[in-house]
């Protein structure tokens, strides 16, 4: 790998870059991400990166300082005379509102990705958005990675018997295939209609769930109500084990006690976002996504194709 390949991060999951740049075998960039003395963050790149190939490792989830840590770093590699800056959020912040669906609301995930072509991103690489259609709203070139190899691994070696991948809602339905088809497993649905965008009310169980262990895959947990509720709407069909595996752990404060009263044995996350103490112990199981990101990276700094990266 030549010299000109630089790896930047904030501080917003600095396990995950210095994890990413031990596959690359590669040293962590030096990099100042610090504050003013009245809050406003400040950026201090301290070596040479002229003409460098530089990805900057930042995932986006609250606070709204992670988000504006990757915009001042992007601008510090920008007029810095970087070769090209690749944005790489493992985790895409604000990316639920990617559409008006009622009146007087925003649609933050295009602001999100103005704000980062704006800055100076040349490239975006990115890991299981909300929603693909966000792809569309950047005009840089953009690379969307999945979890899934690693999620898919993970069960594959439990062996789980008499396995039922469960979709948690209608949009999830195709990807919840795609797990079912690579574990040869039955797959169900859970059909959910949402009171508010934390919130949902289960409504109906499509498929046979009864005798069967239960895989419930979603890409971001926050709340835990979604699965929760879809756990216990499961157990009263008849499910035996119940797992739950996930990209994203956002995990707002109220998470942990509601997926303690799940009836759920074990909920696998990936450290996309830097892993958080909600107290479920031994029931949750973080995976690194670290080895598929930096062969994502080495990939895109070698101009070569990510397509192998999906199978």
């Amino acid at each position: 790998m030549v010299d000109s390949l630089r790896i930047l991060t904030g501080n917003a999951n600095t396990e995950l870059a210095q994890a990413i740049c031990r596959y690359l075998e590669v040293d962590l960039g030096e990099a100042e991400v610090g504050h003013f003395a009245d809050g406003e963050i400040t950026v201090k790149i301290n070596e040479n990166i002229r003409g460098c190939d530089i990805f900057i490792i930042q995932p986006t989830p609250a606070p709204s300082e992670n988000l504006m840590e990757l915009l001042i770093m992007v601008d510090a590699a920008r007029r810095s005379s970087a070769l090209r800056v690749t944005a790489v959020l493992p985790y895409f912040g604000y990316a639920r509102q990617d559409r008006k669906d009622r009146p007087r609301v925003p649609i933050t995930a295009k602001l999100v990705a103005n704000l980062i072509t704006t800055a100076g991103a040349n490239r975006v690489l990115t890991m299981d958005l909300h929603s693909s259609q966000i792809q569309g709203f950047f005009d840089i070139p953009f690379d969307h990675l999945y979890a899934a190899p690693v999620l898919i691994d993970y069960f594959r070696e439990k062996a789980i018997p008499n396995l039922t991948v469960v979709a948690p809602d209608l949009g999830s339905v195709k990807m919840a295939r795609a797990y079912a088809q690579r574990l040869e497993a039955s797959l169900a649905l859970v059909d959910k209609r949402r009171t508010r965008a934390d919130d949902m009310e289960v409504m109906t169980l499509i498929g046979d769930v009864k005798g069967r262990n239960v895989v419930i895959f979603d890409d971001v947990v926050s709340t835990g109500k979604t699965i929760a509720k879809a756990a216990i709407a499961l157990k009263e069909q008849g499910a035996e084990e119940i797992y739950v595996g996930v990209t994203h752990a956002v995990f707002s404060p109220e998470a942990g006690e509601i997926m303690r009263s799940a009836p759920v044995r074990e909920i696998v996350v990936t450290d996309s976002i830097a892993p958080r103490s909600v107290g479920l112990d031994d029931r949750l199981k973080v995976l690194s996504v670290s080895r598929l990101f930096g062969e994502a990276i080495r990939r895109i700094h070698e101009e070569r194709s990510l397509s192998s990266l999906f199978v």
